[in-house]
């Protein structure tokens, strides 16, 4: 396969673990309240879910640096294949205060502080897109 295709496969499944990432927080945070807990422990569990992601990142920048060159056409699909692996666990690691935000929305989560969470998770899954570069021989 091609570079270019694989790199468009990538950034297609990059985009669709954001989609998965946001979207139930969309769903969820107009929902009326089951539980009123306090909301500020809520956001602080949150929180505390975007610092798996800082582990998980050194394992994606080291795929990247795999693809550059000289380019060895043996181990180019093991190589992009351990790319796919290292940005979906890093995707997903980074939706995780998404979907916490997703969660607490019933449990008493205030608006605010749920798009804080998800923006975080936004912006750090930003980290494991695939850049262009990686395209260049």
């Amino acid at each position: 396969m091609e570079r270019m295709t694989r790199h468009r496969r990538l950034n297609r499944v990059w985009w669709l673990m954001l989609l998965a990432a946001v979207l139930p927080w969309l769903l969820l945070v107009n929902v009326p309240e089951v539980a009123q807990l306090p909301p500020m422990t809520l956001f602080v569990i949150g929180l505390c879910g975007l610092l798996p992601t800082l582990k998980i990142f050194p394992h994606f920048k080291r795929a990247l640096w795999a693809l550059k060159p000289p380019f060895d056409a043996a181990l180019e699909d093991q190589r992009w294949a351990v790319l796919a692996r290292a940005q979906r666990n890093g995707m997903l690691w980074a939706s995780l205060p998404a979907w916490q935000a997703a969660l607490a929305s019933p449990l008493g989560l205030e608006g605010v502080a749920g798009l804080l969470l998800v923006t975080g998770s936004a912006l750090f899954s930003l980290v494991y897109r695939i850049p262009r570069q990686v395209l260049l021989p």
